[in-house]
């Protein structure tokens, strides 16, 4: 028997697994769009958040013990989830359960990664888990956990590491890896200025992607070894992972996509480029994530609104999105939208174009504007006849404008009240 197809074998492990997600960074490379919010709270794809990636992983992955880790202005996150996610049921033992920073057993806030579960050590022992999967909480992609765990238990390791293959510039930005012919991990670095390329590939690298499967009482051992050593900084990445790898059987899981066996899609939306070219992919004909896929849904919290609304049909004011996604609640009033993504509730007034643009949820943008290149945060109030995207100097001057010229526009850069919850 092949255990890692065995569903049954799966859907076992699954249901004796704890996933733990790391909800708390501020995700600074992001910078205004997370003034407000962790990154992990940031909106994407027209009506979800990052966190519901994550989250919609396990759910499809048939693991419903999930624990968020939060801390960095999480108040968002925390609405979010509550309102989102509380369809599980726990007299069925299935819960996600929010974990803020609270000094349970220290006299600091979350100080690293592996510091953030240590601290909360006591409630995972009483959840008494086989496996524990712990996860970031601020990357966007569709992965089955539970081939991973299959793997995990079917290889003997005592902790596994899901990885992707990336170009040496990126992984400079990640844990890199070394493996043996059994993909047994033996050489980690964390955020290494030259990257060991994998044999045989001069311009590749494995990176982790911070999805890490331990078997619970190895997990625990670490982590209060990890806590009790001077000068380590209590991350997996700089600290546990490298301690272990030499006495310790540490196994990299390399990440597929499931049909074509060809390597995953998993993004990191960490910088304002990433976050404005991974939501306008989604805009294309067929995108490498696949948001109509009913075998694999995205989970959120979604108000109750009117379908989205084209008005007007004159030649100099017609209301009109073309290759653009537009959520419920949009009101295209006499404007025209191009190669964009629209959150709810945006409301693009006449004479208007939106171009190349991402567009949070409640934005209004006025009359006699033009919006080209941009992220606009939510809420935001864009006067009538504002230019954005056509002269960068100018731009500079008001807004942030990112190395590859994405024009950045929240509110507070428009001199508006910002006193609620993003």
């Amino acid at each position: 028997m092949n255990m890692e197809q065995d569903p049954r074998f799966v859907s076992r492990l699954t249901r004796s697994t704890l996933a733990l997600i790391l909800a708390g960074g501020r995700g600074s490379r992001l910078q205004d769009l997370t003034k407000w919010r962790s990154k992990p709270a940031v909106p994407f794809g027209g009506k979800f958040r990052i966190i519901d990636f994550p989250l919609s992983n396990c759910i499809n992955s048939g693991i419903r013990r999930i624990g968020v880790l939060t801390q960095y202005k999480a108040h968002s996150l925390i609405l979010h989830i509550q309102r989102g996610w509380g369809f599980l049921r726990g007299e069925f033992g299935e819960y996600v359960e929010l974990l803020p920073a609270q000094q349970r057993i220290e006299d600091s806030w979350y100080a690293g990664t592996a510091d953030a579960v240590h601290q909360n050590i006591d409630i995972f022992r009483k959840h008494d888990p086989d496996y524990v999967l712990i996860l970031a909480g601020d990357h966007v992609y569709r992965m089955d956990y539970g081939t991973m765990i299959a793997h995990h238990v079917a290889t003997g390791a005592d902790m596994t590491v899901g990885c992707i293959e990336v170009d040496l510039e990126t992984a400079k930005s990640f844990g890199v890896m070394s493996v043996d012919d059994d993909t047994r991990v033996i050489e980690f670095q964390e955020k290494p200025d030259d990257p060991k390329p994998m044999p045989g590939q001069d311009d590749v690298a494995l990176a982790s992607m911070g999805i890490y499967v331990f078997n619970k009482s190895f997990l625990f051992e670490q982590l209060i070894k990890d806590a009790d050593t001077p000068g380590s900084s209590h991350d997996f990445g700089k600290d546990i992972i490298p301690d272990i790898i030499e006495k310790y059987r540490v196994m990299a899981y390399p990440f597929r996509d499931p049909k074509s066996g060809g390597q995953g899609y998993w993004r990191d939306v960490g910088t304002i480029d990433a976050f404005w070219s991974t939501n306008l992919e989604l805009t294309g004909v067929t995108p490498d994530l696949n948001l109509y896929d009913r075998t694999w849904p995205i989970w959120t919290y979604q108000e109750q609104l009117p379908p989205a609304k084209f008005i007007f049909d004159n030649e100099e004011r017609r209301g009109m999105a073309v290759d653009s996604m537009v959520s419920g609640g949009c009101i295209i009033s006499g404007s025209t939208v191009r190669h964009s993504l629209l959150f709810s509730n945006v409301r693009v007034n006449s004479y208007s174009t939106v171009e190349d643009s991402v567009i949070l949820p409640d934005a209004d943008i006025g009359r006699n504007c033009r919006i080209k290149k941009a992220v606009i945060d939510k809420r935001c109030k864009i006067p009538d006849g504002t230019i954005i995207g056509e002269d960068p100097e100018a731009d500079a001057k008001r807004f942030t404008v990112s190395p590859r010229g994405v024009v950045l526009v929240t509110p507070e850069m428009l001199g508006q009240v910002t006193n609620y919850v993003r």
